[in-house]
């Protein structure tokens, strides 16, 4: 499948979860309240919510030759996303993440990359085609910075939109910015990237806007959890606080993937930066109410039945 509406370039993670009252002190053994176990990765994550978003969606990575490989494939497979460019490595497992949930949905997660990490410029190379004949190209940084500035350079040099989510944020290659239409971080991403506190709600538009020139983006997007998102649209010369929908979370793990598939999807579809992050919005949020990552991402009806809910116009 070529010319899809959206590819993403990222991480596979098999989640294994665990819940707890809260997290252990440095040396302690703490009793958890609960385990699971999901399919996630910021990229099957976003790949996943993409689909179920409408668009036709191709995914680009690489999995191990194990058990939780098949899982991902099969995963992918029931959602319409194409795997023809993934890559199965011979000897390393798949990447897994180590979730810990507490009691109000908050998480801290480690990831394990093992097959991810393994994935080559020439890899990326090798799909090409997909990543230039996409309409939206999605890319996160738990792969090796050459496989993420390959695919961003692929795309942009082909007139694709490129979205880019600086997570984990590390040190930011700063290659990267030139092919990078729009940026997707959160307030952890945000402040580190800037310098600059989201905490303090008067900064929020500052940080957006100190992002966009030094990228020199099209379009920023600061997502705030609980408290929404802030987008700055240069290309339309416009910026808006988008409110949090209140919902009964019970684990934001995949939450912010969610939000950024869906974007991609709804760019993909022609909708307008601001109203695809409205509807992004409604999708991190629906997100929330269901355990997991991939699983946890909503279809269009659903996004698009909590934005009439609160009388938003449905991009």
């Amino acid at each position: 499948m070529s010319g899809v509406d959206v590819c993403v370039l990222g991480s596979f993670m098999k989640d294994l979860v665990a819940s707890a009252e809260r997290r252990p002190l440095p040396g302690e053994t703490l009793h958890g309240t609960g385990f699971a176990e999901f399919l996630g990765g910021k990229g099957v994550n976003q790949a996943v919510a993409a689909a179920r978003m409408g668009a036709r969606t191709a995914i680009v990575g690489t999995i191990g030759a194990d058990r939780y490989g098949e899982e991902f494939l099969e995963l992918l497979g029931s959602n319409g996303v194409d795997t023809s460019w993934v890559v199965r490595h011979p000897s390393l497992g798949t990447g897994v993440g180590l979730p810990l949930v507490l009691p109000d949905g908050g998480n801290s997660i480690i990831i394990v990359s093992r097959a991810n990490a393994a994935i080559t410029a020439a890899d990326v190379e090798a799909a090409a085609g997909v990543l230039t004949t996409s309409k939206v190209l999605s890319v996160q940084l738990e792969l090796p910075v050459e496989a993420s500035h390959t695919a961003l350079r692929l795309a942009s040099t082909a007139g694709v939109t490129t979205i880019l989510t600086p997570a984990p944020v590390g040190t930011v290659d700063p290659g990267l910015a030139s092919y990078v239409d729009i940026l997707v971080p959160n307030e952890v991403e945000a402040a580190a990237l800037t310098g600059l506190d989201c905490d303090d709600e008067a900064q929020v538009p500052m940080i957006a806007r100190k992002l966009a020139e030094d990228w020199d983006l099209r379009g920023c997007v600061v997502t705030l959890g609980s408290r929404g998102a802030y987008v700055l649209d240069r290309t339309n010369g416009f910026e808006e606080r988008i409110e949090a929908h209140r919902v009964a979370t019970v684990d934001t793990v995949g939450a912010g993937d969610a939000f950024c598939g869906s974007l991609a999807a709804s760019l993909a579809a022609g909708a307008s930066l601001v109203d695809g992050v409205r509807l992004a919005n409604a999708a991190g949020a629906l997100s929330t109410t269901v355990n997991g990552a991939a699983d946890s991402a909503p279809d269009r009806t659903s996004a698009l039945a909590l934005l009439d809910g609160v009388g938003l116009r449905s991009p």
